[in-house]
């Protein structure tokens, strides 16, 4: 067996791949059918949209197989993702790569594989739409450019799927994208016993500064707090902007003086901001804060809704300053 190499850019495509938020999501009926599709059309017992993440390749959609990932070691879609056309193996039994690898002396037995690759928009190839079959078999011309349709088709769901889940007028995650990486994440912060804290942020005074300044600036002035919290805290932390004014911040493998740390950082960013726009709106906020507990929050909308009280209590009783947080 011979382990599928990296790609040359795959940092960058693995950050492409996350940023699509759909990696641990629930199985959807826009791929459902392009795999239920897949298998009817070309009489397979097994069709897939398969996502090669790190170390593993996951399963958007299955027909005919249980697991949701395996291992991207043995993966044949770790291999299809190193070119820009479709990978067929028409018997893996006589191939080099694959004859001793586990999938194919064990269950699910793969003797035929199909995996045309899956473009992102800046050309990172995410996966595959492929086929499998437990006997060999052959690709006709015709076959590849019908498996070919149905590949585009599911890039543009993903592409669809992209769009749903950024905020257009920040480029950060929205609502929906937030909460279903940080889900991910907190996920992960449960299996591995990590430290994690929830930063809710209300940006003060969009409406006086729309009233007063216009919505233009009203909405540059949403930009700039977006782009100097992603400037502030970690690639690996988690920004969002839920709507309006609210935008939150999940922070992992954190203790409570580095969210301080992070939050003295901010108010230095938002001073200069402030010092060097001299009669424009001044940028200002209010945050709660609340550390991740396994026993009280059992979902990423728990520790929300807490981070969100405490960040209101904060502004209930403390004044608003002219910058910096509250």
């Amino acid at each position: 067996m011979i382990k599928p190499p990296f790609p040359i850019n795959e940092a960058a495509r693995l950050d492409t791949l996350r940023r699509l938020n759909v990696l641990d999501t629930p199985p959807e009926e826009r791929f459902d059918r392009l795999t239920r599709l897949a298998k009817r059309l070309f009489d397979v017992p097994i069709a897939l949209v398969s996502l090669v993440d790190a170390d593993r390749q996951w399963f958007k959609s299955r027909q005919g197989l249980d697991v949701t990932e395996t291992p991207r070691d043995l993966s044949f879609c770790g291999h299809a993702i190193l070119g820009s056309e479709i990978m067929v193996v028409t018997d893996a039994c006589c191939d080099e790569r694959f004859a001793d690898n586990p999938l194919v002396t064990g269950d699910p037995r793969i003797r035929f594989y199909a995996g045309f690759p899956l473009s992102a928009a800046n050309g990172s190839k995410l996966g595959t739409l492929c086929l499998i079959d437990r006997a060999p078999r052959a690709m006709s011309e015709d076959d590849v450019r019908l498996l070919d349709d149905l590949a585009t088709m599911v890039e543009e769901e993903l592409a669809a799927l992209q769009l749903a889940t950024i905020d257009e007028l920040t480029g950060l995650s929205n609502r929906r994208g937030f909460q279903a990486v940080a889900a991910h994440a907190l996920a992960v912060c449960r299996r591995t016993d990590w430290a994690a804290s929830l930063l809710f942020l209300d940006l003060d005074g969009v409406k006086e500064i729309n009233d007063r300044f216009g919505h233009a600036e009203g909405d540059r002035t949403l930009m700039e707090f977006g782009r100097i919290l992603l400037g502030t805290f970690r690639d690996s932390d988690i920004v969002g902007r839920l709507g309006g004014d609210e935008f939150c911040v999940l922070a992992t493998r954190v203790d409570p003086e580095c969210v301080e740390e992070a939050l003295r950082r901010l108010d230095d960013a938002i001073r200069g901001h402030n010092e060097a726009s001299p009669g424009g709106p001044l940028i200002s906020y209010s945050v709660g804060t609340v550390d991740y507990d396994r026993e009280r929050h059992s979902s990423i909308s728990d520790l929300m809704e807490e981070a969100d009280k405490a960040m209101y209590e904060r502004k209930r009783i403390r004044p608003q300053p002219s910058s910096g947080h509250s």
